[in-house]
């Protein structure tokens, strides 16, 4: 087939003018101008139980449509954690609920012509609380004589470790080999214990939902969210609304970062519809995204790690606490990625052991976001990785190169944990984490920089780190593509692939046009929507580039098939003897006819026929994008504070698809990563109330504190993958927190353990090494 260089190539988004230029796009834009407006009660309290709601006077008021408490609703437990199902996370959910679990939760909801009665609607209704001691300290929950969810009707889908009398939503335990002994055996150990914290998702378009009844009587609604197939699920699930009878729609997304990949107001939006026939419209307000919806995990991982004096690393032994707050959303799920996707980075141990609890808290509920629980377990392991290299003697870069993983290597941990073909450990067919790191250590310099410069009182100083990703949930994630040719020549792309302003209808319109030899701009792409649009589990776990990619390929690769078999029943000749460049079928004779002229002619005149393909894609492996991240920082000994100056990373993430977008996926993970490592904490009053609850006081990273990114692609080929292709989404949040870490210790001496990274804590370190040398 004669390529058309649409792959590998850069392409501009192709929805990027409309919405540039404001077009209509997103789910607000699409809610009727007379929708009621949907206004939630949210709990003052961390904890508390309902004992008398009064809702009488709201209910009186001009232009108030409904009101809808807990009484209105069967207790029908769910999660809204948009997972694959049957849901690895615990239905412990309620639509409303007499409880309250933390500040922010729902209490009641109202509905009305107008966002101002809605407000006074909410003023007006009288609540009485018996208000508990709630339980804030994730790491005192375990077994804390106050139950955070104390209900009986709860439940999990399968066994995940669940246990709510203990404030437990799930656990984990797997070990390969004897880890006590190997660690006695070890000549070296070295024992940390690392901190992370929760983390806001601050996406620019807040959550929204819009509802309305269709003229098929038929609930229709508009939903920010990555997983529009989950959340018509759980909505029929929830609500016993006939599957059939809900249409879920998903317009442009104003980012998600896995904070959509959840229902956030789509059950309240949904019900007020269903009940008053009339379309009805939800957004979140900034507070309400900051405390009503969910964060990262916090996160405390022990870790022990045993080497040989050669520097050949014997053991990892990894115990982990992780806080879900008040509900259970990919509380297990997310631990074990803090595992799976982290520790066969190292995969020459002898024995590892990875196990933790995920517990119950009266704070707001943690959730999926960009990462997944890698990044906080790779800020402990490439943390401990320089504190043994330090004991031994070893550059730390010399350390990595002799246990790292390899192309062509494998780990039993990708066996013991889900990561490849059921029964066996995945190999690495394509890893050239290799190169990344030589080639990082070219572009930096690394070599004349580390440890430190000093100059004066700052200290010029580098760090790095590497780390894995993945590319899907190998066995249970489904992307599906259909593609259809039209008259005169054209196609149109029908995707359940979710685009949430990371390109993948662009990603995937590219695939499609290689496969079938023609210009991007004859692709025509539909994408999630639950009625016309194939299914798709939706955007996360790094799934749709390979995932979407392969069913895309495979679908127009199907078509291209087709079309071939009509050209040659049209021309007279074999179907071998055709050969097709993209715009005309030509036989061995030179006889030919244009595509357009076959696909008129199907449409109507001679053997008339739709000529449609589809085709679905279950991963059997998920292989990993590998990163190698450096970092450049001047730090101020006399005040602590320090600036970044350069971050490189060398990236394998197979073929680019498109290379600038993939360059975008890369550097917003980084800014991310850097966000989470140096400035971006929650902080909450003693009862349990979010005090950064908008931009003014918790800081992300802005254009003025990124001086520098430099983002090279290695040259990797994944077999699997569509066009070699694997994932970019993730992987570049993961290295930024233990690269910064690294490099603030080898400025200053100070090992920072818990996120984030400050000037007040760096100094204090100073002070404190000071202090014990005198």
């Amino acid at each position: 087939m004669k390529k058309t260089n649409v792959v590998n190539t850069f392409n501009p988004s192709i929805d990027g003018k409309g919405i540039m230029m404001g077009r209509k796009a997103f789910t607000e834009d699409f809610a009727p101008k007379d929708a009621l407006i949907i206004k939630v009660m949210r709990s003052p309290h961390a904890f508390a139980k309902i004992t008398h709601i009064d809702v009488s006077e709201a209910k009186k008021l001009p232009g108030v449509e409904i009101v809808l408490t807990h009484k209105d609703f069967k207790r029908n437990a769910y999660t809204r954690a948009g997972q694959g199902y049957p849901e690895p996370s615990p239905h412990d959910k309620f639509v409303l609920d007499e409880y309250v679990r933390h500040v922010g939760d729902e209490v009641c909801a109202v509905a009305a012509v107008d966002e101002a009665t809605a407000l006074k609607a909410l003023d007006a209704i009288k609540v009485d609380f018996e208000v508990y001691d709630p339980v804030l300290d994730f790491e005192g929950a375990k077994d804390h004589k106050v139950r955070v969810h104390p209900e009986d009707d709860i439940h999990e889908m399968f066994p995940i470790g669940f246990d709510p009398k203990r404030n437990l939503a799930a656990a984990y335990h797997m070990e390969i080999g004897d880890v006590g002994k190997t660690l006695d055996d070890s000549d070296v150990v070295v024992e940390e214990s690392f901190h992370t914290t929760p983390q806001a998702h601050a996406m620019m378009e807040p959550h929204a939902v819009h509802a309305e009844i269709d003229y098929n009587d038929r609930l229709l609604m508009f939903s920010s969210t990555q997983t529009p197939f989950h959340v018509r699920r759980i909505l029929s699930q929830t609500l016993e609304v006939p599957i059939h009878k809900i249409r879920v729609i998903k317009p442009r997304v104003g980012g998600g970062f896995g904070g959509k990949q959840a229902l956030h107001g789509e059950m309240l939006c949904a019900a007020v519809t269903l009940r008053t026939g009339k379309a009805s419209k939800m957004v979140y307000t900034r507070k309400e995204v900051f405390e009503s919806t969910y964060s990262r995990h916090r996160m405390r991982l022990d870790f022990k790690i045993g080497a040989t004096k050669d520097g050949k690393i014997t053991a990892l032994d990894v115990y982990g606490l992780s806080d879900t707050g008040a509900y259970g959303e990919h509380a297990l799920t997310v631990y074990m990625v803090t595992g799976s996707k982290v520790l066969p980075l190292y995969n020459k141990v002898d024995a590892v052991r990875f196990h933790g609890d995920i517990v119950y808290t009266n704070r707001m509920p943690a959730g999926a976001f960009r990462g997944y629980g890698a990044v906080q377990g790779n800020f402990a392991l490439e943390s401990i990785i320089d504190m043994l290299a330090e004991k031994l003697g070893m550059d730390p870069v010399e350390l990595r190169e002799k246990n790292m993983i390899k192309e062509g290597e494998t780990s039993k941990i990708f066996e013991v944990m889900g990561e490849g073909t059921e029964g066996t450990a995945m190999d690495m067919e394509s890893c050239k984490l290799e190169y990344c790191l030589k080639r990082g250590l070219e572009l930096t310099d690394w070599r004349g920089k580390h440890p430190k410069k000093v100059e004066d009182s700052k200290v010029r100083s580098v760090g790095m780190a590497i780390a894995m990703q993945g590319s899907g949930i190998p066995f249970i994630d489904m992307g599906a593509a259909t593609i259809k040719l039209n008259d005169d020549g054209f196609y149109n792309l029908t995707i359940g692939a979710t685009e949430i302003g990371q390109g993948s209808d662009t990603v995937l319109a590219q695939i499609a046009a290689e496969a079938l030899g023609c210009e991007l701009k004859h692709v025509v792409v539909y994408s999630s929507d639950t009625d016309l649009t194939p299914f798709d589990t939706g955007a996360y776990a790094s799934s749709t580039t390979y995932v979407s990619g392969n069913a895309v390929y495979k679908a127009a690769s199907k078509l291209r098939d087709m079309m071939i078999r009509e050209a040659a029943r049209m021309l007279k000749c074999d179907v071998e003897s055709i050969d097709f460049d993209g715009r005309t079928f030509t036989d061995s004779s030179g006889s030919s006819v244009t595509l357009s002229k076959l696909s008129n002619t199907l449409t109507y005149n001679d053997e008339q026929q739709q000529l449609t393909a589809t085709h679905s894609y279950v991963g059997h492996k998920s292989p990993p994008p590998f990163m190698a991240g450096f970092v450049e920082v001047m730090v101020d000994r006399e005040t602590g504070e320090f600036d970044i100056l350069d971050y490189t990373s060398v990236v394998d993430v197979g073929t680019t698809i498109n290379p600038k977008l993939a360059q975008g996926q890369i550097e917003g993970g980084i800014v991310q990563g850097i966000g989470m490592a140096t400035y971006e904490e929650y902080h909450m009053s003693k009862k349990g109330k979010n005090i950064t609850g908008d931009f003014l006081n918790y800081k992300i990273p802005s254009q003025k504190e990124i001086n520098r990114l430099r983002t090279e692609f290695a040259d990797s080929y994944e077999d699997s993958g569509p066009y070699g292709a694997k994932s970019a989404g993730e992987i570049g949040i993961d290295p930024p927190p233990a690269a910064l870490a690294n490099a603030i210790y080898n400025a200053t001496g100070v090992r920072i353990t818990t996120l984030p990274i400050t000037p007040e804590k760096i100094l204090m370190g100073i002070k404190q090494k000071e202090k014990d040398r005198q």
